[in-house]
């Protein structure tokens, strides 16, 4: 759950709800969290838009600035609040959305600060450096400071969410709890209806985060009309739906759905996504355009055959696309399905062909797969449909390495930062990658993929590129 769910010893008291000795209730607890939060929110502001201020000082002169901060604070406050940016049943299983949705109300809370200041003409009043710098500023220590405390602030508060799990007998529960009642011990029977039990079960529950009940399946409808009115999270366990790993339950018509997949990004990710590819592979391109020029030449001057090398590729949603490259092998024995990965010392491999693989030079026609909307900068490695590892095809190694899919492929991704390229041998090979592909997915950001570009600076002439 991303928070501690340590065992806590209790000693059972006449009349006396466990942990009522020792634990915060969970409304204050939540409720320290949340001022934690706006706490972070707001000195990330201050700080921001005060180095930017001081730079503008330092660099161009005094500005007035105080219309910005005053305008931005309460903005800022209100648009967090609307976009749920305080909402721990969101944030504390995933502090990378935390900072996430810190990050959107910002963008927000700045887009309406400049367009107020336009609107009342005071637009003059703003340094454009000061807004522009301040921004940025403050996103970076935002988005620092919401992660950190998201992942630890069972350490800062010292105060560790509290699962109550009600166990009937004879039901099988693994998992840890911090506390594991019996409905004897509380006095609870779902099959009866009566004000002293509810009123037991009320003062268990006012010491818990969440209560999670094991129960026999014919009496799961019994519990969840005694939850529905708990005022706490509360759970059914169904150990059968585990085989299907759903996300979340919804409605068709009348009856009940489980959702096993909705896309790893929402539509405002996508949309951020997308513009953040177009306009990074168009600057690449520009970059790299005498780099664009000299290889073809150098390709054709080498050895005969095209420039390009094309072969079919998984891509999102498990549709397959047209993967562009340069060419680096001889014609004749270029394997368009993937049946054969690359080695060291390969002898399909020419002299041209050698140095772009080693420097990566050979993925830079992928930036125009990007433009067309088959890839993006930042993705899982898109792979050849035959490609294999220990003999075996990927998917028959691990079922689920059709889930990588979610998203569209791209030049670079977390697999490629950790060095898991190249030929692939064993099994692990392949394991070691899919595994840091969906920790990608289930860790999006736009800050993420920043982050991850710079890191491919590193691996660009790496041991495994072949």
């Amino acid at each position: 759950m991303g928070m501690s769910d340590r065992p806590f010893r209790w000693i059972e008291r006449a009349h006396t709800p466990p942990l009522a000795q020792s634990q915060t209730k969970p409304t204050w607890l939540r409720l320290r969290i949340v001022i934690c939060l706006v706490a972070i929110d707001l000195v990330s502001i201050g700080l921001g838009i005060g180095i930017a201020i001081i730079l503008r000082h330092v660099f161009l002169g005094s500005p007035n600035s105080g219309l910005l901060l005053v305008t931005v604070v309460p903005m800022y406050l209100i648009t967090a609040a609307s976009w749920h940016a305080y909402s721990l049943k969101r944030m504390i299983k995933a502090p990378f959305t935390g900072a996430k949705l810190g990050l959107k109300a910002l963008v927000v809370a700045d887009a309406l600060t400049l367009f107020t200041a336009f609107s009342l003409k005071a637009s003059e009043d703003i340094s454009r450096w000061v807004t522009i710098g301040g921004f940025v500023f403050t996103g970076m220590a935002m988005a620092l400071g919401r992660y950190l405390f998201l992942r630890h602030f069972t350490a800062f508060l010292d105060a560790p969410f509290v699962t109550l799990v009600i166990r009937e007998s004879g039901v099988a529960y693994t998992a840890t709890a911090s506390v594991v009642l019996t409905p004897e011990e509380i006095g609870i029977d779902p099959d009866y209806h009566d004000p002293m039990m509810y009123d037991r079960l009320a003062k268990r529950l006012q010491f818990a985060d969440r209560v999670v009940v094991a129960c026999r399946p014919e009496r799961r409808t019994a519990w969840a009309h005694v939850l529905k009115g708990a005022n706490i999270q509360s759970e059914i366990l169904v150990p059968e739906l585990a085989a299907l790993a759903p996300i979340a339950i919804d409605r068709h018509g009348p009856d009940t759905t489980v959702i096993v997949s909705a896309g790893p990004l929402e539509l405002g990710d996508l949309i951020a996504k997308r513009a953040f590819d177009l306009m990074t592979a168009s600057i690449l391109i520009l970059i790299f355009l005498p780099v664009l020029i000299i290889v073809p030449i150098a390709i054709r001057l080498d050895s005969r055959g095209p420039v390009l090398f094309r072969q079919p590729r998984i891509g999102r949603g498990n549709e397959i696309f047209e993967i562009l490259k340069f060419r680096s092998m001889r014609v004749e024995e270029a394997d368009a399905a993937g049946h054969r990965s690359a080695t060291r010392g390969d002898d399909r491999i020419t002299r041209v062909g050698r140095f772009i693989r080693s420097t990566s030079i050979d993925e830079l026609p992928q930036l125009f797969n990007v433009l067309r909307g088959h890839m993006s900068i930042v993705g899982p490695r898109p792979h050849a449909l035959s490609s294999r590892a220990a003999d075996k095809l990927f998917w028959e190694i691990d079922s689920r390495y059709w889930h990588r899919h979610a998203a569209k492929p791209g030049l670079t991704g977390l697999a490629q930062i950790r060095g898991y390229r190249g030929a692939t041998m064993v099994e692990a090979d392949l394991t070691n990658r899919l595994q840091a592909d969906l920790e990608y997915l289930d860790n999006w950001s736009l800050w993420h993929d920043i982050v991850l570009i710079f890191l491919t600076l590193r691996v660009l002439l790496h041991r495994n590129a072949f």
